[in-house]
């Protein structure tokens, strides 16, 4: 009797430990996959993505200056036409990464595994989000000197200030600007910028800088351009100083 009470403590003491070494054992459970913003819309070609985007491209060329032919066909390249994973899962239509970034964020394998991309609430702000990257980084200061017509320079000037490391990207970008005949919406924008300015009144005031005023901040307030205040000002940077007084000219 005893040894069969023996028999059966020894049984539950190997079978206690197995068990507990499987628990110990097991693997680190996935991460959590972040669900679609309901308002990201549902694109199912490229002709689509540009009828959805193109005002919100158009819009961004009349704010900061950059080619809407360029923000469109970033867009299309970069999000694989909307139905990419971070277009899908975050709003990241840009391909833009963490840096700097203190906002909601998802992990996607890119040049590396698991790298930490922004994620917007809703697309416009990935729209809004790409123009102040380019437009507040001196890297990319060269490309606002080029006409706004010249999108294989502006294309070309990406590649050369490391916004992608394909050496092939230019082309990509400027096939699908003359492929989908992207530069139209440059010329409409042109033309339907020139004939509000040379129709509005405009005004000049002056704006003394406080804590917390961007350039941009300011361009919205005054219904003007960041680029337009650069100029007027003779900036050339973003940066700015408590009680500095800058020109504005709005409409």
């Amino acid at each position: 009797m005893n040894r069969i009470i023996t028999f059966i403590l020894l049984g539950f003491l190997v079978t206690s430990c197995g068990s507990r070494k499987k628990v110990k054992d097991r693997p680190t459970p996935p991460k959590v996959v972040v669900k679609a913003s309901k308002k990201t819309p549902v694109i199912n070609n490229t002709l689509e993505y540009i009828a959805y985007f193109k005002q919100a491209a158009v819009k961004e060329m009349q704010l900061f200056d950059i080619p809407a032919s360029i923000t469109l066909a970033q867009g299309i390249l970069e999000s694989g036409s909307g139905k990419g994973r971070l277009a899908r899962l975050a709003n990241n239509h840009f391909g833009i990464k963490c840096h700097d970034w203190t906002g909601a964020r998802v992990y996607h394998d890119d040049d590396k595994d698991q790298e930490c991309f922004r994620k917007y609430k809703d697309p416009s702000q990935s729209f809004r989000d790409h123009s102040e990257f380019l437009a507040y980084r001196k890297r990319y200061a060269a490309l606002f000197k080029l006409r706004k017509d010249d999108y294989k320079g502006w294309a070309r000037g990406l590649r050369k200030a490391g916004y992608a490391t394909d050496p092939k990207y230019p082309q990509k970008l400027i096939s699908l600007i003359e492929r989908y005949e992207l530069y139209k919406f440059d010329t409409k924008s042109k033309n339907s910028r020139s004939k509000k300015q040379t129709t509005s009144k405009t005004t000049k005031k002056r704006h003394t800088i406080r804590k917390g005023d961007t350039l941009y901040s300011i361009s919205k307030l005054y219904n003007t351009t960041v680029d337009a205040i650069k100029r007027q000002n003779n900036l050339k940077s973003t940066d700015l100083t408590i009680g500095q007084k800058l020109i504005i000219t709005s409409n």
